[in-house]
């Protein structure tokens, strides 16, 4: 059974990017060698990818070529589904631009997974999106030593969390939370 999981970092004041949608906040904290889920692992048993239009462009534009699969122009080898409202061309052939709710594509985010999880990279409205539909199992966050005051939400709407695990990386808190669904 395919597990829907937000795999982010978040600042301490709840903000995944800022106004511009830098991350240079993110990109300029010590990471640890040790971590609650290491993203090597976390990675393998990943199936498929879901972003946002935002997220996408960020990483075609700041990824770097060393950190693409294959000389790729997009950093993730798994089919990889781009929620926009935008008409775009998807910058690999094994990227698909979709529009709609999370429920409306199900199958087919099932389907590119095989039984693996699906890992919806960002942003935090669109983790909302899932989360609402009851397409979302777990967030793992780590959490930066740094606040933005303003920015782009790591999670947008009212959910009910239950904390499974904890721990350090680096600067980083690690969090692994199960979520319960929306909150009443």
């Amino acid at each position: 059974m395919t597990r829907y999981r937000y795999y982010t970092a978040t600042t301490l004041d709840g903000f995944i990017a800022d106004e511009r949608d830098s991350l240079d906040w993110l990109l300029s904290q010590p990471m640890g060698e040790e971590s609650v889920l290491p993203y090597d692992d976390f990675i393998a048993d990943v199936g498929a990818v879901v972003t946002g239009r935002t997220t996408y462009q960020w990483v075609l534009d700041h990824v770097s070529d060393d950190d693409r699969p294959h000389g790729s122009p997009w950093a993730y080898e798994q089919p990889t589904f781009v929620f926009t409202h935008r008409d775009i061309a998807p910058a690999a052939a094994h990227i698909t631009m979709v529009s709609g709710s999370p429920a409306r594509h199900r199958a087919a985010l099932e389907d590119a997974a095989r039984g693996k999880e699906l890992w919806i990279v960002g942003g935090g409205g669109l983790a909302a999106a899932f989360a609402g539909a009851g397409m979302l199992d777990e967030v793992y966050v780590s959490i930066a030593p740094v606040t933005l005051g303003a920015g782009k939400p790591l999670l947008g709407g009212r959910f009910d969390l239950e904390l499974r695990e904890l721990g350090r990386s680096g600067a980083f808190l690690e969090a692994r939370y199960d979520v319960l669904g929306p909150r009443s």
